[in-house]
C-alpha cells in the first residue's frame, strides 16, 4: 500500500556522480502482523535511517533524499508508536524491543544484506542495540546526536543523565529551535509529525522519553568496538538536549574520535545539505566495501537469524 506523497515539496536535483534518486515512495509493511509505515528511495548501498523522539518518517524526508542522492537505497521507517506504525506490545517497550522490531522490519521489506544504520537522537540508541544484538544485519553505524552516553554535568560533578531533572531538559529545549532562521526551517517539519504523534500516541511518546533519559549504551558500544564495527559519532555543539558529556562518553566507549559540527540537536533537519556533506566519507567507505562484498572494515559479513 502506497501513501500519496503529492503534498511533499519536491526535492531539488542534487549535483554529483549518481543519478537523481527520484521521489520518496511512502509505503506500508507488516511487522509481526502489525502495520508499519515507511519511506523508501534510491538505489545502491542499503541504508536504514532511524528517526528521533516524537517525530517520524516524513520529518526527515529532505535528509533521507540527500542520503539516497549519494548512491544509496534508504529505508526510513516510522518507529513503533509514531506516524501510523503500531505500538510495540507492552513487554517489548525497551531498546532491545525496538532493535528487534527494526531487525524484523528489514526482513519485512526484503532487505537481506547488512545495512548502514544512521540514527538520530532516540533512533541512534535503537541503532546501537540493533548492531549489538544482530551483528550480521549491520555494516556500519552513523550516530547523530544520539542517546546512550548517560552522562551529564551539574556544576563540576559528572552525573548520570537519568538524574537530570525534567525542568532542566525543558529549560534547554528551546535552544534547539532558535535562532529564528533555524526555527522557520525546523518547526514546520517537526510539527508535521510531532503533533499527530502527540494526539494519537501520547503514552508511547512518554515511554520513549523515559527510555531516552535512562539509556546507557556504553557497554554495547564497547562490545561493538571489540568487534571492530565502524562507528561514526556526530554531535552539534549547541545541543541542549544531549550534553557534551554524553557525546564524549559515547566516543570513549566506541573508541571513536567523534565529530563536532555547528548547530543544535536537530541540526540535520535545519540543514540537510550540511548533513549530506558530513556523512559523505562514511557513505563512500561503506559503498566501496559493499561493492567488494565485505563489511566496512573489510571482513565478510555473516547474517544472524532473529
Amino acid at each position: 500500500m502506497t501513501r500519496a506523497g503529492d503534498h511533499d515539496a519536491p526535492e531539488r536535483a542534487l549535483a554529483g556522480p549518481f543519478p537523481d534518486p527520484g521521489p520518496i515512495v511512502w509505503k506500508r509493511a507488516f511487522v509481526d502482523d502489525r502495520p508499519a509505515s515507511y519511506g523508501v528511495v534510491g538505489h545502491g548501498l542499503p541504508v536504514l535511517f532511524l528517526h528521533g523522539w516524537a517525530l517520524g518518517d516524513h520529518a526527515y524526508r529532505s535528509v533521507v533524499h540527500r542520503i539516497a542522492a549519494q548512491g544509496c537505497q534508504v529505508h526510513a521507517p516510522a518507529l513503533p508508536g509514531s506516524s501510523g506504525t503500531a505500538d510495540l506490545p507492552d513487554g517489548e517497550v525497551n531498546l532491545a524491543g525496538y532493535a528487534r522490531w527494526a531487525h524484523r522490519f528489514l526482513a519485512a521489506v526484503h532487505v537481506d544484506e547488512p545495512v548502514v544504520v544512521m540514527g538520530h537522537s532516540f533512533g541512534g540508541g535503537v541503532a546501537i542495540r540493533l548492531a549489538h544484538d544482530y551483528p550480521g544485519a549491520v555494516r556500519s553505524l552513523v550516530l547523530v546526536n544520539s542517546i546512550g552516553g548517560s552522562a551529564w554535568k551539574r556544576g563540576k560533578r559528572l552525573k548520570s543523565l537519568a538524574e537530570r531533572p525534567l525542568w532542566d531538559w525543558g529549560l534547554h529545549l528551546p535552544t534547539d529551535i532558535w535562532p529564528l532562521r533555524q526555527a522557520t526551517r525546523v518547526l514546520p517539519v517537526m510539527l508535521e509529525d510531532a503533533l499527530p504523534n502527540l494526539l494519537r500516541h501520547p503514552r508511547a511518546l512518554w515511554r520513549v522519553a523515559q527510555l531516552a533519559r535512562t539509556a546507557d549504551l556504553r557497554p554495547e558500544l564497547e562490545e561493538l568496538k571489540r568487534r571492530r564495527l565502524p562507528v561514526t559519532i556526530i554531535w552539534a555543539k549547541r545541543d541542549g538536549v544531549l550534553p557534551r558529556e554524553s557525546f564524549d562518553a559515547l566516543c570513549v566507549a566506541a573508541g571513536a574520535e567523534g565529530r563536532v559540527v555547528d548547530g543544535s540537536h536537530s541540526w540535520l533537519l535545519a540543514d540537510p545539505d550540511r548533513f549530506s556533506e558530513v556523512i559523505t566519507n562514511d557513505v563512500e567507505v561503506a559503498r566501496l566495501a559493499h561493492s567488494l562484498g565485505g563489511s566496512a572494515d573489510g571482513e565478510l559479513p555473516t547474517l544472524a537469524p532473529d
